[in-house]
This record gives C-alpha cells, sequence and structure tokens, in this order.
C-alpha cells in the first residue's frame, strides 16, 4: 500500500529537484502523468478502498481493492485494474476488475458496466469519481444496466436468491455452471 503522504513528499522532492520530471529520462512529464499525480494528491479514498502502485514509478498503472463493509457484498474483497492512457483526462482509465465476482455490471471476464468510464466521461471527472462509482456498485448492484444479464435478472426477480448466490461466489463455489474463487477477506 502506498501512503499518500509519501506521494505527496516525493512530488515535492521532485520539484525541488528540477521541476515535474519523470525521473530515469528526464523528460518532462505528459499532461496525463501531471493529471493522474494531482488527482492521486487529492485522493479521499473511503475506509474501505485502498490503492495499491506494482511500480513506485508508474502512476498509470494501479491496483484498487474495495472491501464492502455492508450489501450483499459485505466481507468480499475485490481488486480492479486502472490503466491510464495519454489521452487522461480527455479520455477515461481502462479499468478491470481482477476478480471474479457474480455481479450484474461486472462481467465474468472483469468488464465493469460504470457510465462514467464509458459515454458519462468527462475531463473534469478524476480517479476519485470512479473510486467512488466503483464502490457505489457494490452497495446498489443496478439490474437495469447489466453486462451479467443473469444475474442481473436473478437481482430482478428473486433477491433472496440473489443473494445466496453472491454468498456462494464469496465463498468461492459454483453459481450454475460458473466456479469463483473464494473473495472473503
Amino acid at each position: 500500500m502506498i501512503k499518500l503522504f509519501s506521494l505527496k513528499q516525493q512530488k515535492k522532492d521532485e520539484e525541488s529537484a528540477g521541476g515535474n520530471r519523470t525521473g530515469a529520462g528526464g523528460k518532462k512529464a505528459s499532461a496525463a502523468q501531471l493529471r493522474i499525480q494531482k488527482d492521486i494528491n487529492e485522493l479521499n479514498l473511503p475506509k474501505t478502498c485502498e490503492i495499491v502502485f506494482p511500480d513506485q514509478d508508474d502512476l498509470l498503472n494501479f491496483k484498487l481493492i474495495i472491501s464492502p463493509d455492508e450489501g450483499f457484498y459485505k466481507g468480499g474483497k475485490f481488486v480492479f485494474s486502472f490503466k491510464v492512457g495519454q489521452g487522461y483526462p480527455h479520455d477515461p482509465p481502462k479499468v478491470k476488475c481482477e476478480t471474479m465476482v457474480y455481479h450484474p455490471n461486472i462481467d465474468l471476464e472483469g468488464n465493469v458496466c460504470l457510465n462514467i468510464l464509458r459515454e458519462d466521461w468527462k475531463p473534469v471527472l478524476t480517479i476519485n469519481s470512479i473510486i467512488y462509482g466503483l464502490q457505489y456498485l457494490f452497495l446498489e448492484p443496478n439490474p437495469e444496466d447489466p453486462l451479467n444479464k443473469e444475474a442481473a435478472d436473478v437481482l430482478q426477480t428473486n433477491r433472496r436468491l440473489f443473494e445466496q448466490n453472491v454468498q456462494r461466489s464469496l465463498r468461492g463455489g459454483y453459481v450454475g455452471a460458473t466456479y469463483f474463487e473464494r473473495c472473503l477477506k
């Protein structure tokens, strides 16, 4: 886990050492790198979320871990990968769920159906906006805009069965013909 304060200190150190540089090559930082640095410095993470940078020098690729503390998915641990392209903030980051989950808005390949990652993206939105949007999907799954139609149908027609299916998937097991790895924390 990276501490946000250490990022702020790193940024101050870089600025005092010669401005906005990416490091090794001494090249100027791209607009995407500058914006992602700003977004990260201004993060206000909920207590159920954690950000991990596999490569401390690469702020454009990171992981988000969401551990809901209420709702259908309480007790689960879900990992998302973020890939921020050079077109950021004009283009949204690519976000994939690495944890296979029984969810109406996340398909079995990890694609996420969140409007602000597609047609409703605007450059004023931040990484923080996406994190809160993803967290909200676990609190209030949306069966009206599904990627996993089977899960959406069950949620709309039989909430109790949906809850049982979610719990089975979190504990590790089959829901229908699909096997889910255990993802309880």
